[in-house]
């Protein structure tokens, strides 16, 4: 494991690098101050336990002073670690979206998924996903505020990536924490990524989301892969025009050839023509890869009667 990375962001605001896949810089965790404690912005999966309580050790800040823990949502990127975590922060409150609470209280549904989806490499990537105990977390629905140093942290709705997806708008950074609800863009990379998984992508929640987000008029969007971006609502029109422009190219190619491996292959080149040349490997598709948009598109084509099932 890299040495523990925590990046100030003002204002008592802080990312931990949850260094997944031992990579640096793919899934961030966000500490932001309250005057009981701190509240925790995602946990990442339970792979990135250590990592995490590495990171806040850098930051010196003890887990019995974390009180609250938000996740944007329950996919295992996200909040796969969260019942790992319970007790490192016996005094904190777990928070997730009403939807999501059944599957982080019984991970049941969440296990079989991961395994049929990545099959003997699900554990070795997420680890364990034990259960959350049901009397320690709290379910969202957006609308909730709560109290932060110099301001507070508004819940925000925002579905379209999922069903149960949330985002939090810090009053005082003017920064929204997006989760995957503004896609991925790595540090250093001008590059958005969309994020448009199966199996409840639905692009006109998504798009309205992003409204959603815009009319908070942030400062910064601030991404759980990956870190601060000062382009603000910039960000947010930026990617709903590259959502388009895959849903575009993956529609032309799924009515040709219905098949994910094909559709894959055509959001491949569409990105690669226009992408700016990079020298490393694409380390984006490390957290949203093509083969998943394409299933996730595909899916949701079928299930809009857009294409045949």
């Amino acid at each position: 494991m890299a040495e523990a990375r925590v990046v100030e962001l003002g204002q008592g605001r802080r990312l931990l690098d949850l260094d997944f896949r031992d990579t640096e810089g793919l899934v961030a965790a966000y500490l932001v101050p309250a005057d009981d404690g701190w509240t925790l912005i995602e946990t990442g999966p339970s792979t990135c336990r250590t990592a995490l309580l590495t990171a806040l050790a850098h930051a010196g800040v003890e887990p019995t002073e974390v009180r609250r823990v938000f996740v944007t949502h329950i996919h295992l990127d996200h909040a796969g670690g969260m019942g790992a975590v319970v007790d490192a922060f016996p005094r904190a409150t777990f928070y997730a979206h009403e939807l999501g609470v059944p599957h982080l209280i019984d991970p049941t549904r969440l296990i079989a998924s991961a395994r049929r989806a990545w099959g003997a490499a699900a554990d070795p990537l997420w680890g364990t996903i034990p259960p959350v105990p049901a009397p320690r977390v709290v379910a969202l629905r957006g609308g909730e505020t709560f109290p932060v140093v110099g301001g507070e942290l508004q819940v925000l709705a925002t579905p379209g990536h999922a069903k149960h997806h949330l985002a939090f708008f810090d009053t005082a950074l003017r920064g929204i924490f997006t989760g995957d609800g503004a896609g991925v863009r790595l540090e250093h990379s001008p590059r958005l990524r969309p994020a448009v998984p199966p199996p409840d992508l639905d692009l006109e929640e998504l798009f309205a989301s992003l409204d959603a987000m815009r009319r908070t008029e942030p400062r910064w969007v601030l991404f759980s892969h990956f870190g601060p971006s000062p382009e603000g609502a910039r960000d947010l029109t930026r990617y709903r025009t590259i959502v388009e422009q895959w849903r575009d190219v993956a529609l032309a190619a799924a009515r040709e050839r219905p098949e994910v491996e094909f559709v894959t292959a055509r959001l491949r080149q569409f990105d690669e023509a226009g992408a700016v040349p990079v020298a490393e490997p694409d380390r984006a598709s490390l957290v949203s890869g093509y083969e998943l948009a394409a299933s996730g598109l595909l899916r949701y084509f079928q299930t809009h009667g857009m294409i045949g099932r």
